[in-house]
């Protein structure tokens, strides 16, 4: 590895692209106080740089002047056969990943023919049920080539266990596999509320996952630590940031409590953040959860792998920015929040469609989206520099604005664990601290928009043309979930019962011990046909269930 940022500066490769404005004028890598920044200087070694510790300006020296973030689109719907037919359209447009949505039974943990699933089947996601169902999603596609998101989070643990099974039937080794699992259940707790268990034995499995990525897939990202459904439930942009970043340092502690050295698995963290509609703002924040993240990993958990403390993240236009009315203004809205995230330095990307808020995309909506980030990528020359905006006052005022709240943030859950961000976290979300928080500053908001103090174009101004702006949306028919349901009966109907309750049988005596890995068991339960409703459903019988009982 490169001994010195300077090294690290020279060594970067270079996209094939004409690195100067279009009129002509030559446009070096990285800018400092003092302009264009010699590597030799010795008076560039004072200052904060992209590539150097604590990553404020970028976690890589030369940023998207090497290679641009992945242009990772967000799709998911119907049975696996109908979102493989739209994942072949996004790679075909030029995306180069895939992120997967799933319906709300598979993000519940229930099965297709669950009672509870009724009339949510594929409507919101794709609806996956054993292994034959990721064997369809990716049918066709390499996924030795392919870096592959996986948006979920109680089950987690059991999709990654079907995708390794399906990789293996194909005849793949899952250590060539690349991509992400969402699996952030402390977020759940505080936002989404897409969980099973309790928090204790759900991180536990999370833990499980580490674990078992750190020693058979090193290309694997087994954890998306989530800000994005934070955001999307009305908290602001410094509250987004702490709760997130606590909620990484409270999975460096499980993994450590768990007998893990820090640096085993710390550089397969990854994170998840929302870039919302105040360019400057989220800027900022991407730059100091960077700062923070480095620093807290060197100095109070010892990282010493530099890839510890190096915060990469995935970003996602704002769902709850978008509107009903006028919704072609939607592109607008997604365009400069794209342009944010980059400008934050970004590692991958996904806008959203103009009628996310009206149903799933159109393919039209879809690749409007897509070609939104080739735009910024192609067109903009925004990637010739990295970090343009450091050393603007007004961004770097924010970034430290930001990180002291932040701070504020994490010294009271640090007290509330007594010294355990971990311990801080679990206390909060039975004391109600995380809804509490999010739920007044969403009122705030909601406040000033009914008010009028924030204008939303099309909502509550400038809405003349709202009768006008019609566009066609994507219908889920109800035939879906008859044929997900005909899917998921003809595997019950052909799978071993003896293999099947062996298998669920494995897998509750490795829950009930905390000392094994119940990664080996869920794939075991997979190849053995279990849905992921069963596997669930065996995991409540040792790990119970959780109600949120604190009321706001």
């Amino acid at each position: 590895m490169p001994s010195s940022w300077g090294e690290l500066y020279r060594s970067a490769p270079l996209r094939d692209a004409e690195f100067e404005t279009l009129s002509g004028i030559p446009v070096a890598p990285v800018y400092g106080s003092e302009g264009p920044v010699d590597p030799d200087d010795e008076a560039t070694q004072s200052e904060e740089l992209p590539g150097k510790f604590p990553y404020t300006r970028g976690p890589y020296a030369s940023m998207y002047r090497s290679k641009l973030w992945t242009m990772r689109m967000f799709s998911g719907f119907g049975t696996a056969v109908d979102t493989n037919r739209r994942f072949r359209d996004i790679l075909g447009a030029g995306g180069n990943g895939l992120s997967t949505a799933f319906d709300l039974p598979t993000l519940m943990g229930r099965d297709s023919d669950d009672p509870k699933s009724e009339g949510e089947v594929g409507k919101c996601g794709v609806a996956i049920d054993t292994v034959e169902d990721m064997l369809d999603l990716f049918d066709g596609i390499d996924l030795s080539k392919v870096t592959t998101s996986m948006t979920i989070n109680s089950p987690a643990p059991i999709i990654l266990a079907m995708f390794i099974q399906a990789a293996r039937e194909r005849g793949m080794d899952h250590a060539v596999l690349g991509g992400t699992l969402q699996n952030d259940i402390l977020k759940e707790y505080q936002a989404q509320k897409e969980y099973r268990f309790p928090p204790r034995p759900s991180v536990r499995l999370v833990v499980d996952t580490f674990r078992y990525c750190s020693a058979e897939m090193p290309k694997w990202h087994p954890i998306s630590v989530s800000g994005y459904h934070i955001r999307e439930a009305g908290s602001t942009a410094a509250q987004e940031l702490a709760f997130t970043l606590a909620n990484g340092f409270g999975y460096v502690e499980a993994g450590v409590q768990a007998g893990m050295d820090v640096d085993s698995f710390a550089p397969s963290l990854s994170f998840f953040f929302n870039s919302h509609i105040d360019f400057f703002e989220e800027i900022a924040k991407f730059r100091a959860a960077r700062r923070i993240w480095a620093r807290w990993m060197k100095e109070r958990y010892g990282a010493k792998d530099a890839r510890s403390t190096q915060l990469r993240f995935h970003t996602q236009t704002s769902g709850v920015s978008l509107t009903a009315q006028q919704p072609q203004v939607n592109i607008i809205r997604t365009a400069l929040e794209a342009l944010a995230g980059v400008m934050g330095g970004t590692q991958s990307l996904h806008t959203n469609s103009m009628d996310e808020v009206l149903a799933l995309p159109t393919e039209r909506a879809a690749r409007i989206a897509l070609r939104t980030q080739q735009v910024i990528g192609f067109e903009t020359g925004v990637t010739n520099v990295a970090d343009p905006l450091g050393g603007s006052y007004y961004v770097e005022f924010l970034t430290d604005e930001i990180e002291a709240r932040a701070e504020a943030i994490f010294a009271y859950l640090d007290d509330l664990g007594s010294g355990s961000m971990l311990e801080g976290i679990y206390a909060a979300i039975e004391n109600g601290y995380f809804v509490n928080e999010i739920a007044n500053a969403s009122y705030q908001i909601e406040k000033k928009i009914s008010s009028g103090r924030r204008i939303v174009v099309g909502v509550n101004a400038f809405a003349e043309d709202n009768d006008e702006d019609q566009i066609p949306i994507l219908v889920i028919g109800e035939e879906v979930e008859t044929e997900q349901k005909r899917r998921l009966a003809k595997v019950k109907s052909q799978r071993s019962s003896e293999e099947l309750a062996r298998a669920l049988m494995n897998l509750k005596r490795a829950a009930v011990d905390p000392f094994q890995n119940t990664m080996p068991l869920l794939i075991e339960a997979a190849r053995a046909r279990a849905t992921v409703g069963e596997i669930m459903n065996a995991l409540e019988e040792i790990f119970g269930t959780w109600r949120e009982s604190t009321a706001i």
